[in-house]
């Protein structure tokens, strides 16, 4: 994913995304820090794209597979790590995640999601609030909470070249079987993924936010990014039938 935007590259690794976002005086952010044991992956691809490391690690939000190479790599680089105030406790052991939905809409990764971590990951002393000097740290990006999968869960917005990283606000495979969808399936919105959010009415409030803005790239944590003039369209037939499309069975008493 070398050219996602002009400014943003993304690596994949297994089924889910990285990116570094580029600035105009040299210097890039990280966004998200994928699965175990991915740290020195992410690092030979950053050296190889670039010459010196990141101004900063910044999460989405706190979720095993976006954040579980950041005590490694911010260590190793030296950088502290963005969230969501509301994110800290997951990033700090002081708390863990809520249970998964193992039925969540079926599919490989609901059934296999007692097994992934919720935390807590420690990084503590690293942290620094997101809504915090993000004009220096990421110039021409918006940070925008976008709650419900995660009470703190972030997305990136550069209206410059209407650019949206999402992080788990939505996906552009099926979320509940990323594996199978990763082989066959034509990247197409859906809903975040179902097994891990907690908040269903946050979540589709979330997506009806983002789908009022100008967006002509979207880059997810989870599938291929997708681009074109027709995609606020696509993103806002999500939005409309958000309830019907993306929340579980189970859980469309909380919507």
């Amino acid at each position: 994913m070398d050219a996602v935007a002009p400014n943003v590259r993304g690596l994949r690794i297994a089924f889910v995304n990285v990116f570094a976002v580029t600035h105009a005086d040299g210097s890039w952010t990280l966004v998200d820090a994928a699965v175990p044991f991915t740290d020195g992956m992410i690092r030979r691809w950053a050296e190889h794209h670039f010459t010196r490391p990141p101004n900063a690690i910044v999460l989405t939000h706190g979720h095993f597979d976006h954040v579980s190479a950041a005590p490694s790599l911010s260590e190793t680089w030296k950088v502290p790590v963005y969230a969501h105030a509301l994110e800290f406790p997951y990033l700090t052991g002081e708390r863990e995640y809520p249970a998964p939905n193992v039925g969540a809409g079926g599919g490989m990764m609901s059934l296999l999601s007692p097994l992934y971590p919720k935390g807590p990951v420690n990084l503590t002393g690293r942290l620094v609030e997101l809504s915090t000097g993000m004009s220096q740290l990421m110039p021409g990006w918006e940070v925008i909470h976008t709650p419900g999968h995660t009470p703190g869960h972030c997305s990136l917005y550069q209206a410059s070249d209407r650019t949206l990283l999402v992080g788990d606000a939505f996906c552009t495979t099926k979320p509940e079987s990323f594996f199978e969808a990763s082989i066959a399936q034509a990247p197409e919105l859906h809903g975040p993924p179902a097994y891990f959010t907690s908040d269903w009415a946050a979540a589709q409030a979330s997506v009806e936010r983002l789908s009022a803005m100008d967006v002509a790239v979207v880059a997810p944590g989870h599938g291929k990014p997708l681009a074109g003039e027709d995609l606020g369209a696509e993103l806002r037939l999500l939005a409309a039938r958000f309830r019907a499309v993306a929340v579980p069975e189970n859980r469309l008493s909380s919507v």
